[in-house]
């Protein structure tokens, strides 16, 4: 591989990661978000409970699983696809990101163990799979109309 393919291919994907990794220490952990996230909700609703702050404070750290994990298995499927021969089989390329998203999730949860301000969470890793699989499901579904019918 040469280094041009490298940073246009892997360069994003390897960026993307540490972005996750980073993410995942306390820099982003949940009493940090809600410092940010709390007051915007109350300076919207002034009236609103916490029950709705709390539920609302939770679904958008969920919805951040979902994004950056989305984010990393285009990334990825990016990167393989232009260096592999895969492309030619879809549904290897497929399995073989959601792999390594899966990977790379569990990793990042077992990182949190070592973090105080974390928690580990069996949930997270496979709310990161499912938000990779959305992406992966809408790069394969664009894979094959640009490619025609695959060889499954």
């Amino acid at each position: 591989m040469n280094s041009r393919r490298f940073f246009k291919y892997w360069l994003p994907a390897l960026i993307w990661m540490s972005v996750i990794f980073l993410g995942s220490t306390n820099v982003l952990s949940e009493p940090n978000t809600s410092r940010f996230i709390v007051p915007f909700l109350h300076w919207l609703n002034p009236h609103i409970s916490f029950e709705a702050v709390d539920m609302i404070n939770m679904a958008c750290r969920k919805f951040g699983h979902v994004s950056e994990y989305a984010i990393l298995a285009a990334l990825l499927w990016r990167a393989l696809r232009a260096e592999t021969h895969w492309h030619a089989r879809l549904s290897i390329l497929f399995a073989a990101t959601l792999l390594a998203c899966a990977a790379f999730a569990a990793g990042d949860e077992f990182h949190q163990s070592f973090v105080p301000t974390r928690t580990p969470s069996l949930r997270d890793v496979l709310i990161d799979i499912g938000g990779a699989l959305v992406a992966l499901m809408i790069c394969a579904i664009f894979a094959q109309r640009k490619s025609g019918p695959e060889r499954i």
